[in-house]
């Protein structure tokens, strides 16, 4: 009785400390990703969509009842993300409007990811080794894909933006849905055990999806998976994966299809929503093909070699499809495709890693192109998991070597961990100082600008966006400048040279500024701010008629256009026409409630039609909005 009692007792023995050898790995892996990203915690917000997302936006701001029916309905700025919204929320509730608690959220985020990836990457690694030389060495090689993961120059766009949370948030999701897969699937054979775990990752997989859609392919992956290294799906001739077998391994895909299929209708009717797609008309399915060839290279060498990383990478105006760019990687993808199908027997981890890789990146590599960016590091944060593992097999391939005993094992053992240790710490150091890239507003464009001084493609979205970083500083002389160069590069976009008008007539150049809108409206004559900033400028210089009529085409074209009405209303009346510039004063509050300008306007019109009594309401209403907008700020 007590030899079968010490059979069964040795595991549990054995399995005591490699439990807390786990544990010990895992935390050192999260306080080296926690000490590379923590000066991040140190960054403000920027003006890259920040502002817009948080600074200037109340609706998230809290977790009441209104804030979450808000945050689960809306597609604001192009993403369904609720559940980001929740934390963001939790953020304020915690923070106020301090950057310093939202940058710390995202970091211990991507910390957790790097904690649950070293178990993904060491259940991963397992399954390819045989099971006598599980040791102390295989931990050490999920470890290095632990931190070639979360320590590359490559994360650091999705960790340091807080815009990006959703990326690292609808990572750490999509990390727990694979590792309860992976222990689904490879740890018991008993049915209920395997439904459960096949349940909670689909609870993780949906969490994932409501934090941002990124991880659309999840099913997909999880059928390669099942064919390599789980091996649950295996060739049959005559059947291929589809025999009798097969078939509960198809069935269990059929959950999460489901909602990875809603997520794929809901993602474009977000970013339509924005305004962000691309007609085929204005980008053809070859720049399409063109691009995404691109994009699949890109990923892959900014892996290897990352350096020049920039926050944006645009979209050339006018893409070349010959041109030597897309023509080399377009060989390149068809190069390591057909080589990697040639060595799926000798190596068939590279060529599921391949094919995991491109089934993650897929969606954003342009087939369906929304934004500027051609590229975008931030793509990178999953599609690049697959890479990571593949590292941490290669050291530990190369352990193997140096114990080898026709080579000489000690001096192969050192140079392999040493080059390990050099590339991690390396990759640290790059990390380091990237994210201090983006610690400010300045820094960043001054950054994306200099990067795309160098590049291939040159960028005059890139000019204009720095420009308008300029005006939000004040400093209309370097706004101007760049606005020009901006021109430069790409002459025929119309709200280029409204916002050089802008610019110009900031400084008192009132017919340098009209003739750069009427370029403008040359260009698009639907451009509602041109036409408003023309009005603007027209009526500054006294010529009222012209004004009103550009004031009114800017309310046909944006009939909401609450900042067109009422500076419609000044110019009626400084004609006399009080009564319609009351009725316009009016439309503005009744569609913005909160415009204090134009409480203010209606309050003077009232005043001059002696209703004094109608006339102090307004004002104090705009008093209230006024006294409320510099609490709000003050909290910042």
């Amino acid at each position: 009785m007590s030899k079968p009692r010490n059979k069964k007792s040795r595991p549990q023995r054995q399995s005591e400390p490699s439990t807390q050898l786990d544990f010990w790995i895992a935390l050192f892996v999260a306080i080296v990703t926690l000490a590379v990203f923590f000066p991040a915690t140190r960054n403000e917000f920027v003006a890259w969509d920040d502002y817009e997302l948080l600074v200037n936006n109340p609706r998230y701001r809290g977790l009441g009842w209104e804030q979450l029916r808000w945050m689960f309905s809306t597609f604001y700025m192009g993403h369904y993300q609720p559940l980001s919204w929740v934390t963001f929320g939790l953020d304020y509730l915690l923070w106020g409007m301090d950057p310093f608690g939202y940058h710390l959220t995202s970091v211990l985020l991507h910390t957790a990811n790097a904690v649950l990836f070293f178990f993904v990457a060491l259940r991963l690694l397992s399954l390819t080794i045989p099971p006598g030389l599980r040791d102390l060495a295989l931990k050490a090689a999920a470890a290095s894909a632990a931190l070639f993961f979360a320590i590359h120059p490559l994360r650091v766009e999705s960790v340091a933006w807080v815009t990006e949370r959703r990326d690292v948030l609808s990572g750490l999701f999509f990390l727990a849905t694979i590792l309860s897969y992976l222990h689904a699937t490879t740890v018991s054979h008993a049915s209920s055990f395997r439904r459960r775990w096949l349940c909670v990752a689909l609870i993780f997989y949906s969490l994932s999806l409501l934090s941002k859609a990124t991880g659309v392919t999840l099913p997909v992956v999880l059928l390669v998976l099942d064919v390599y290294p789980l091996r649950r799906l295996r060739y049959v001739p005559g059947t291929w994966w589809f025999g009798p077998s097969a078939r509960p391994i198809w069935w269990e895909k059929v959950p999460f299809l489901v909602l990875a299929a809603a997520a794929a209708v809901i993602a474009p009717l977000a970013q339509h929503d924005a305004g962000a797609m691309a007609s085929l008309r204005r980008h053809g399915l070859l720049p399409r093909l063109a691009q995404s060839s691109y994009g699949v290279v890109f990923y892959l060498w900014k892996t290897i070699w990352p350096t020049d990383l920039s926050g944006l990478y645009e979209l050339p105006p006018n893409l070349n499809v010959l041109a030597w760019p897309f023509l080399l990687t377009g060989v390149v993808v068809v190069g390591i495709t057909i080589g990697l199908f040639m060595l799926r027997h000798s190596w068939p981890a590279g060529l599921a890693s391949w094919i995991c890789y491109v089934i993650i990146v897929a969606p954003v590599l342009g087939i369906i192109q929304s934004g500027w960016q051609m590229v975008a590091d931030r793509y990178s944060y999953l599609s690049c998991l697959a890479w990571a593992v593949l590292a941490g097999g290669g050291l530990y391939n190369w352990r193997e070597r140096s114990i080898d005993p026709r080579r000489d094992g000690r001096k192969f053992f050192f140079f392999a961990t040493g080059a390990a240790a050099v590339i991690i710490m390396t990759l640290g150091i790059l990390t380091w100082k990237q994210v201090k890239v983006w610690h400010d507003t300045d820094l960043l464009w001054n950054h994306i600008l200099a990067i795309t001084d160098k590049s291939t493609f040159k960028s005059g979205n890139v000019h204009h966006l720095v420009a308008r970083s300029m005006v939000d500083r004040g400093d209309w002389d370097r706004a101007v400048e760049h606005f020009r160069k901006s021109i430069e590069i790409e002459p025929n976009l119309a709200p280029f040279y409204s916002d050089l008008g802008n610019a110009l007539a900031r400084q008192g150049r009132w017919d340098e500024a009209v003739e750069n809108f009427q370029k403008a409206l040359a260009l698009n004559p639907n451009l509602s701010v041109a036409h408003f900033n023309l009005g603007n400028a027209l009526a500054l210089q006294g010529r009222f008629g012209e004004a009103a009529a550009h004031l009114q085409d800017a309310l046909r074209i944006k009939p909401d256009y609450t900042q067109a009405y009422n500076n419609l209303g000044r110019v009626l009346a400084a004609q006399g026409q009080l009564d319609r510039a009351i009725d316009l004063f009016r439309r503005a509050v009744q569609i913005q409630p909160d415009f204090a300008e134009a409480h203010q306007s209606l309050a003077m019109a009232l005043e001059e039609k002696g209703r004094k009594e109608e006339a102090v309401q307004e004002l104090q209403e705009a008093t209230r909005i006024m006294k409320s907008r510099s609490e709000a700020q003050a909290q910042r």
